[in-house]
């Protein structure tokens, strides 16, 4: 329209109109009213009345104002239980309206504030459930999490499977994984504050945790930050990544066409290569990143907890509402342990003597038992009775056929023969090294609705004996002896 105005003004209407690119007749239209077409049309009114003009500025800009936080929903809930009459479909009506008005009336919102990052500055760690995966051991729900770790500029990650809840010594642990996996520190690391970790613990215990926090940084040369509680954005470079990973995850057990490993080692393996396939997909950014990274120390840092515990009578020893038992000879005495997120390794002086499978207490307050048949059976053996009642007899069963076994021994009703039984049967695996197989036994003869024939198992698995070897020994005369200090003529003496 400017430009046929431009044109106008030393042109006729069609001249000024062909040179605009429009027809004549816009030009003459345009010389009777030069106002645009949008001015002309009158504002469309409601269609039909407003069903929040009895209650909004009334009560429902009064509630925003009062709770600047609350829902939509809950609004709306309020309105109809005050105005029963209202009908359900104004619901997204008021919603729209509130979403309108806190645009210009609403407090101010947080402000996320993009970050450009720098190779080798940064490495991020945090936990994230795995629950929904439903991972099974051996047929059994696997209830576990991951530490994940990050490096913000190139991307490069590592997941460590933790059985336990979000502790420092998960945290120690799978952060030193990820540096010596790495190759390299970067500059600074931050965490989400270890507020896990410090669930349910006193100020002392809380000040503890983050000093050794602060010394394992210390240790690499790393400057240890956090990002504020609750705020799970300023942790982002991981946060959103934990949704990558979980994908990535769920797509492979999807390809891999189950969800049940043979041991936790297993699938340790497998959640090692899928990070790796992740990673590989970096290999340019990693590498520029690894040449900004500082060198790791000579050595890692303590990843373990150092407590000491006392073997009492019952063969064995409690530490953190959970009972271990080990072998009988180290009754009396007072064992160093260093706790890991997965397993207990037991000093006894300067000597490891063994490591325990750790096990973590009941949701019901109650304790939980790592029990190894293999520590007590020589006892038991003498008294097979205390099998009835013992406190752990569930724990002892080293798998379901023997416990499959001692029930149905029990309904048989002779309590002192299950036991007695049952005890044997365990010995007999333990002497033998035959727990699988006799336990495929176990399972056919229950199957069959037999009862465990302790004479034709002993027979079964009884040790081979080795053939003896004849030994023919041949004497050689004493004379022969005689020879060796005779001296002949010629011969020195």
């Amino acid at each position: 329209m400017r430009l046929y105005m431009k044109y106008r003004s030393s042109n006729t209407p069609a001249i000024a109109a062909a040179k605009a690119g429009f027809s004549p007749a816009t030009a003459y239209r345009i010389d009777q009213d030069p106002s645009p077409p949008s001015t002309k049309k009158t504002p469309r009114g409601r269609r039909r009345p407003d069903p929040l003009a009895g209650f909004w500025d009334s009560e429902v800009v009064p509630m925003l104002k009062a709770a600047p936080g609350l829902r939509a929903i809950a609004v709306f809930a309020e309105i109809r239980r005050r105005h029963p009459d209202l009908s359900e479909s104004v619901r997204r009506t008021l919603e729209r309206r509130i979403r309108a008005w806190r645009a210009v009336n609403g407090p101010d919102q947080d402000v996320i504030f993009r970050q450009d990052h720098e190779p080798g500055r940064m490495g991020l760690s945090d936990f994230t459930d795995m629950a929904t995966l439903a991972v099974t051991i051996a047929q059994q729900p696997l209830d576990h999490r991951l530490y994940h770790f990050r490096l913000a500029y190139s991307g490069w990650e590592h997941a460590h499977v933790v059985l336990g809840g979000e502790s420092f010594v998960a945290l120690a642990e799978g952060l030193q994984n990820a540096l010596w996996s790495l190759g390299g520190v970067p500059a600074d690391h931050r965490s989400d504050s270890l507020s896990a970790a410090f669930r349910n613990l006193d100020r002392e215990a809380a000040k503890d945790a983050t000093r050794r926090y602060e010394e394992l940084c210390a240790h690499y040369g790393m400057s240890a930050s956090r990002n504020n509680r609750g705020v799970a954005h300023e942790n982002g470079s991981i946060e959103s990544p934990h949704g990558h990973l979980k994908r990535a995850v769920e797509d492979a057990l999807l390809l891999r066409g189950s969800r049940d490993f043979t041991d936790l080692a297993a699938y340790r393996r497998f959640i090692d290569e899928v990070v790796g396939q992740q990673n590989a997909r970096r290999i340019k950014e990693v590498a520029v990143e690894r040449d900004a990274l500082k060198p790791l120390p000579p050595d890692r840092t303590r990843d373990f907890e150092r407590t000491i515990v006392c073997v009492t009578s019952s063969g064995g020893f409690t530490l953190r509402k959970v009972f271990y038992t080990v072998p009988s000879r180290l009754i009396g005495h007072r064992l160093r342990v260093h706790l890991f997120d997965d397993r207990l390794d037991c000093f006894l002086g300067g000597t490891h003597v063994l490591s325990l499978p750790r096990g973590r207490s009941r949701g019901n307050g109650k304790h939980g038992h790592v029990v190894d048949y293999r520590h007590v059976i020589h006892a038991l053996r003498r008294k097979p009775m205390a099998l009835l009642n013992l406190v752990y007899r569930d724990q002892l069963f080293p798998r379901q056929a023997y416990a499959r076994a001692f029930e149905a021994l029990l309904a048989a009703g002779d309590e002192r023969r299950a036991c007695a039984t049952t005890v044997e049967l365990l010995s007999l695996a333990h002497e033998r090294g035959c727990e699988a197989a006799l336990a495929q036994l176990l399972e056919i003869e229950l199957a069959a609705g037999r009862l465990p024939d302790l004479q034709d198992l002993r027979e079964r698995f009884q040790a081979p004996t080795a053939a003896l070897t004849t030994v023919t020994v041949d004497l050689v005369p004493l004379s022969v002896y005689d020879e060796l200090g005779t001296v002949r003529p010629g011969e020195p003496a």
